[in-house]
């Protein structure tokens, strides 16, 4: 078994796979219609198996797209690997620590090989560690460093190749209105969110040429499971913030990232678009 691939010895093994028992070029030519925007398209997304990332993978396969998952959580790939079953071949797992290069490296050597191809990036993998900045350990502000800015500039630098030779890509990152705005006690997190802006505008003048566009998401508050743990009031302060007076639900920021990895978005390249109610005008 390769290092980092998750294989699981279970009825879905079809889905949670490291082999190469699928056919690429038969999976191109023959999967859905053309009238799905991703069709034939294979995309990455990390984070991919809840919140954000599991409403993002979802619209992707509805919109025909093939749709590898990366994350740590094996129980949560088991769970979508069950659930799923009906996108077959399509929807591949793998467990990744984005983190580490080598082991990013190699999870997209796997993805190409599997699925035939590397079309898309979701950069969604992220965590918090929050504590003012009096309060904030050093081991806090390392662990969201490398999650959420250095497993960035892991996973976009080893699909790279894959796009800049079939000269197309789009990378989508997930920023933040905190990475535009601040928040308290979020220095770390505020921080990666920034810097994802800073190396989406670096990648779009470098790989622009080469046919890859790439672009980030600012989301506002959203509905996940993290929000289940803070207090009401704190909630609806929130909401009072967004002219929209509600949150975010996954489903509008998934609809975010299909957007700019669609054709539609082809000459869109270096912008950060908010879905965030109208949070920051």
């Amino acid at each position: 078994m390769r290092p980092g691939i998750l294989k699981t010895q279970t009825k879905y093994q079809n889905t949670i796979s490291d082999t190469h028992t699928f056919a690429p070029q038969n999976f191109i030519n023959t999967q859905v219609h053309n009238m799905q925007a991703l069709s034939g398209k294979v995309a990455i997304i990390t984070g991919g198996a809840s919140g954000i990332g599991r409403a993002t993978a979802a619209r992707f396969l509805e919109e025909g797209a093939a749709v590898a998952i990366w994350d740590l959580n094996e129980a949560a790939m088991q769970a979508l690997g069950e659930s799923w079953s009906e996108y077959g071949d399509r929807l591949r797992f793998y467990k990744v620590n984005t983190s580490s290069l080598d082991a990013v490296t190699e999870a997209a050597a796997a993805v190409h090989a599997d699925l035939g191809g590397i079309h898309i990036l979701v950069n969604n993998a992220g965590i918090t560690r929050d504590a003012s900045l009096k309060k904030m350990t050093s081991e806090q502000w390392d662990q969201v460093i490398s999650v959420n800015l250095t497993g960035v500039f892991n996973c976009t630098k080893a699909v790279q190749p894959y796009m800049e030779a079939q000269n197309w890509g789009r990378i989508i990152s997930a920023s933040s209105v905190v990475g535009l705005y601040g928040n308290f006690g979020q220095t770390n997190y505020a921080a990666t969110k920034a810097g994802v802006i800073a190396m989406t505008k670096v990648w779009a003048r470098e790989l622009g040429r080469k046919g890859i566009t790439a672009n980030a998401i600012a989301p506002g508050y959203i509905e996940t499971d993290m929000m289940r743990t803070v207090p009401e009031n704190v909630l609806a302060g929130m909401r009072e913030k967004t002219p929209l007076q509600r949150l975010g639900k996954p489903e509008e920021i998934a609809a975010a990232y299909a957007f700019l990895a669609s054709d539609d978005a082809a000459y869109i390249n270096g912008a950060t678009l908010s879905v965030d109610g109208g949070m920051t005008i």
